[in-house]
């Protein structure tokens, strides 16, 4: 029978699924190279080529396709938690009311994060899980058909964004978030507080897409036994990864300036299916993933079980990101947003992902959970515990 949510202690790692969590371990890099460049003023500062060349690469692969990766990994995780919490005989409003625990805490640590930094998803997966509960436990049709319901809006949104940024541009005041930063500490809290209640829930359509589509994908368990998926995961490798490129090649040189168009209906075009092929990237990304992992299965590595210690530990190397960037470009620390290109922020962002695979994997070894891993369970988790012991008591 249903029983009450329980509080049960967290995953063993000999228990977690390779697939999800060396996803997530990579995914942090290509988070990284997406972020680290909007850093600086002038992404063309230092040798032309190697500009050319990261400007070309961010834009072909990273730009609107590492948040599709991360994105579609956070519905995968909601799916997992919950065949986890059905497995243990929790009830639905037993879960229901976890989610709800968590989303809540997920908006509070995001609104905490978008005051540090303005680059935040934490805060926007919250609300969207708090808004979405129901859908965890919908029907395989009903993901579908909101998933593609809230494409085309999530896809204008961002494509909106991107024509704004470009026409800045192209009219000689290129908007970058070097522009816009604070040059005293507590003016960049206020900064980005006073931004959070308007951005945040705008973002969160975005989020719905591939959200839903992960939430399927574990049902499945698709990342979780890739080996038994082999064909649907070749399938969607190759197909969702040739369509990103050939889909986002046309933007990737516009953007390099290898090609230039005075259309606006044609760069409209050419930005729209460079944001609507990113989710198609993004979810052959993890595809990918899954195929390297069959192809790995038990035998790991040492570089393998590093990047999976990453993975594990992703929400708290997602912050520490956060903390280097602001260490090392803002003003009122370091201030080296003038003084590097964007091929000098993409050493910089495999740099600091090198070092958090490093840092994950003393973690590991020293028997480490992930400080925010373990806050926002403890959090999530602390009113089950309560009703448990309340529980107890009366029937003692």
């Amino acid at each position: 029978m249903p029983t009450a949510l329980s509080a049960a202690a967290p995953t063993s790692v000999s228990a977690r699924s390779l697939a999800p969590d060396l996803a997530r371990g990579f995914m942090l890099l290509a988070i990284a190279l997406a972020h680290a460049p909007v850093f600086v003023s002038d992404p063309a500062h230092g040798p032309a080529a190697l500009n050319t060349a990261a400007q070309f690469v961010k834009s072909l692969f990273t730009d609107n396709q590492a948040r599709a990766m991360f994105v579609f990994l956070f519905g995968y995780g909601l799916g997992q938690l919950a065949q986890r919490q059905h497995a243990r005989g929790s009830d639905w409003i037993s879960l229901r009311k976890l989610l709800r625990r968590r989303s809540l805490w997920l908006t509070v640590i995001g609104f905490a994060h978008a005051a540090f930094m303005p680059m935040d998803i934490i805060g926007v997966y919250g609300l969207t899980l708090l808004a979405l509960t129901p859908l965890v436990r919908a029907r395989d049709s009903t993901l579908w058909w909101t998933s593609a319901l809230t494409l085309l809006p999530a896809t204008l949104l961002i494509s909106w964004q991107g024509m704004v940024a470009r026409e800045a541009a192209a009219a000689g005041t290129p908007f970058m978030l070097a522009d816009t930063m604070a040059d005293t500490f507590g003016a960049h809290l206020v900064a980005g507080v006073g931004s959070w209640p308007i951005e945040t829930p705008i973002a969160t359509v975005v989020v719905v897409p591939g959200m839903l589509l992960g939430i399927w994908a574990a049902r499945r368990r698709i990342l979780d036994e890739p080996e038994r998926h082999l064909p649907l995961l070749r399938r969607v490798t190759v197909i969702f990864l040739g369509v990103s490129v050939l889909g986002r090649l046309p933007a990737a040189l516009l953007a390099t300036g290898a090609w230039t168009t005075t259309s606006h209906p044609l760069a409209w075009t050419v930005t729209t299916a460079h944001t609507l092929t990113g989710y198609a990237g993004g979810i052959g990304m993890a595809a990918a993933v899954g195929l390297v992992a069959a192809r790995i299965g038990r035998d790991h590595g040492r570089l393998t079980v590093a990047l999976v210690a990453l993975g594990q530990r992703s929400m708290t190397f997602y912050l520490f990101q956060s903390v280097v960037w602001v260490a090392l470009f803002y003003p009122f620390t370091l201030g080296l947003s003038d003084d590097m290109g964007s091929a000098a922020t993409f050493a910089i962002a495999v740099g600091v992902w090198i070092v958090s695979i490093l840092l994950a994997e003393w973690m590991r070894r020293a028997g480490h959970r992930g400080p925010a891993e373990v806050l926002l369970r403890r959090l999530s988790y602390r009113e089950g515990r309560s009703n448990s012991r309340n529980r107890a008591g009366v029937t003692s």
